[in-house]
């Protein structure tokens, strides 16, 4: 008996290390269990049942992937003037739509979207992105936002000189215009029920509004100015508590 176990080990030893390999290769797992006396075929639908399953988390992460890339399409496809004017159609579609970020979370990512370089309305759609499916959810997202502006403007501007001569042309972008400030506008009077909360944020508001207007300086400055404020605010307010 002594014998015949010694000779038996190589095999279990080998048995034990296909075992421990059986997720990465069905074959071998099929194999060992075969040599127990036991079927392969369930194995064989246990091994393929683990790699439908991968299957599926890819195609499922394909389809968020792409999700997002259609969503932040439509955003830059039904938005005229860029910028600020994104921003009601990103609300909507990502806090009230969509359900992918708070209203919190977006004004967050708008005022560090007007730290970094770039468009805020693109910076913050590589914000949501990212928070939905990691860097290429970010990529998926940028792109989704830019691609319909892209193909548009090289279109335009294939033939934007023979057109852009004629009133009617001219009376489309004037009306153009002023809806682009009514949907701002609007953009601004719901940020401001979220944030303007109390006479603290209030006058934060004020003397950046003030500055803004009569000082040219640049808003990555007041956004930081802010910024503090709001650190030193909640400060004070703790230690009083």
């Amino acid at each position: 008996e002594d014998v015949l176990h010694l000779l038996s080990l190589p095999f279990h030893c080998a048995k034990q290390k296909a075992r421990q390999s059986a997720g990465k290769c069905p074959v071998i797992l099929c194999g060992v269990l075969a040599a127990e006396d036991l079927h392969p075929f369930p194995i064989v639908f246990t091994a393929a049942g683990k790699l439908q399953h991968h299957q599926e988390v890819i195609k499922e992460k394909r389809k968020q992937l792409f999700g997002l890339f259609g969503a932040f399409a439509v955003v830059g496809v039904t938005t005229f003037g860029g910028g600020y004017a994104m921003l009601p159609a990103l609300q909507r579609e990502v806090v009230e739509k969509r359900r992918w970020a708070t209203e919190e979370e977006v004004m967050d990512w708008y005022a560090i979207g007007q730290c970094t370089p770039g468009v805020i309305a693109v910076n913050t759609a590589t914000f949501v992105g990212q928070k939905q499916a990691g860097i290429w959810g970010g990529i998926f997202a940028t792109l989704g936002v830019v691609f319909p502006s892209l193909i548009i403007i090289m279109i335009i501007a294939a033939f934007i000189q023979n057109f852009a001569h004629l009133p009617a042309v001219q009376n489309a972008f004037a009306g153009i215009r002023v809806c682009v400030c009514v949907l701002i506008l609007n953009a601004v009077v719901k940020l401001w029920k979220k944030s303007v909360v109390d006479w603290k944020t209030f006058l934060v508001f004020l003397l950046v509004f003030a500055g803004s207007v009569f000082l040219n300086i640049s808003p990555v400055l007041y956004v930081l100015a802010a910024a503090v404020a709001g650190i030193v605010i909640r400060e004070l307010e703790a230690r009083k508590a």
